[in-house]
């Protein structure tokens, strides 16, 4: 079995430069100045970053849901690492917390979404423009946050599984392009 990701505490010397850029970019970007989401480094490791979706579509069930979590945070916790050949590879992205049902989510928390593989990735991909993008895709997969969810949390390693087998799918059958009245 080939792992689909790798993940790593380090990496290259150009992977640092790419991450850092974008860091700067995030910090600057009309996103995070204005409260859409917030980010942090997960415990100062440049390769491990905490992003926190606190606006979606204003008009959607999900921003609803965002604003009754009780009472704070009011977000939707991803969780962004970066491997040694990023930008050439796509980061692995996941929700953290809270628990959500539909909007690509998959077991453990990975997110459906060819741009984030190998075959939909391209470098030249922005770090703002991705998560602009996953909160598109999760407002469009119709995504609602399960209150009192009462099933296994979600963790890297369910997370990892799940994206790897979902990787191995589309792999073999293909990705499927919803039409257009599905958004």
């Amino acid at each position: 079995y080939q792992r689909r990701v790798a993940i790593t505490a380090g990496g290259s010397v150009q992977a640092t430069d790419r991450i850092m850029k974008e860091l700067k970019e995030i910090y600057k970007s009309e996103g995070y100045k204005t409260g859409v989401y917030t980010m942090s480094i997960n415990n100062d490791n440049l390769y491990s970053w905490d992003v926190f979706l606190q606006k979606v579509d204003p008009d959607s069930p999900l921003m609803d849901d965002i604003k009754k979590l009780d009472p704070n945070p009011q977000h939707i916790h991803l969780a962004i690492s970066f491997g040694p050949s990023f930008p050439f590879e796509p980061p692995f992205v996941r929700v953290v917390a809270p628990h959500i049902s539909r909007g690509y989510v998959m077991r453990g928390g990975a997110i459906c979404m060819e741009l984030l593989t190998r075959q939909g990735w391209s470098s030249a991909y922005s770090l703002e423009s991705l998560i602009t993008q996953i909160s598109a895709t999760l407002v469009k997969g119709k995504a609602r946050i399960t209150f009192n969810h009462k099933g296994t949390p979600y963790t890297f390693e369910r997370a990892l599984c799940s994206f790897n087998a979902l990787v191995e799918s589309h792999e073999a059958q293909g990705w499927v392009t919803p039409p257009k009245e599905e958004g």
